[in-house]
């Protein structure tokens, strides 16, 4: 008697639970003065990234940032909040959300669409800063955390690559003579972004 009360708790349980949608997956919609971007995240292979990407975008740490660096081809560089005070434009490139994230290499390649986390010198040190690859770069692979990929406008992609740019400070010709601003970023349910 015991045995069947207790399969048939579990039963009612079972049915009590409130229904989980179809398509409970969240991407991200990023809105810049170039277009829109949709981007879905990769939690299999770098799940605390996608989190702290998540975490910071529905804190609206993004908005108002810019891709401070911009190589065609290769990578557009943003998520520095210091972008967000032309004051502060000597120093683009440094900021972050005042903490670092361990680093989770896998093994998506580094491919035009890709999103991948900016960091210096040491592996764990990304915050904030991540790229959108431009074109293939396999010598990013295993390097940087990818955790994501645009899957809907190809065509702010090629806005975003066609940008002049002119030598930065430490003479790399990356540094855009137009602001390309990230307006927002909102984490979104990924059923309600059209394909």
């Amino acid at each position: 008697m015991k045995a069947l009360l207790s399969l048939l708790f579990v039963a009612v349980a079972l049915v009590a639970r409130p229904a989980v949608a179809a398509d409970a997956t969240e991407v991200a919609v990023v809105d810049t003065s170039k277009g829109q971007l949709v981007i879905e995240f990769w939690p299999d292979v770098a799940p605390n990234t996608v989190e702290n990407f998540k975490k910071l975008a529905k804190s609206g740490f993004y908005d108002g940032t810019a891709f401070h660096r911009i190589i065609a081809g290769f990578m557009a560089q943003g998520g520095d909040p210091l972008t967000k005070d032309l004051a502060k434009e000597e120093l683009w490139g440094t900021g972050d959300p005042g903490y670092k994230i361990k680093a989770e290499f896998n093994d998506r390649k580094h491919e035009r669409g890709v999103v991948s986390m900016a960091r210096s010198a040491s592996p764990d040190s990304a915050g904030s800063q991540f790229f959108l690859m431009l074109g293939a770069a396999p010598h990013l692979d295993g390097q940087y955390t990818g955790f994501g990929k645009v899957i809907k406008g190809e065509d702010v992609l090629e806005k975003i690559e066609q940008v002049k740019v002119v030598r930065s400070p430490n003479g790399e010709p990356s540094k855009p003579t137009e602001r390309v601003e990230i307006k927002s970023v909102k984490i979104v349910p990924a059923s309600e972004v059209a394909k």
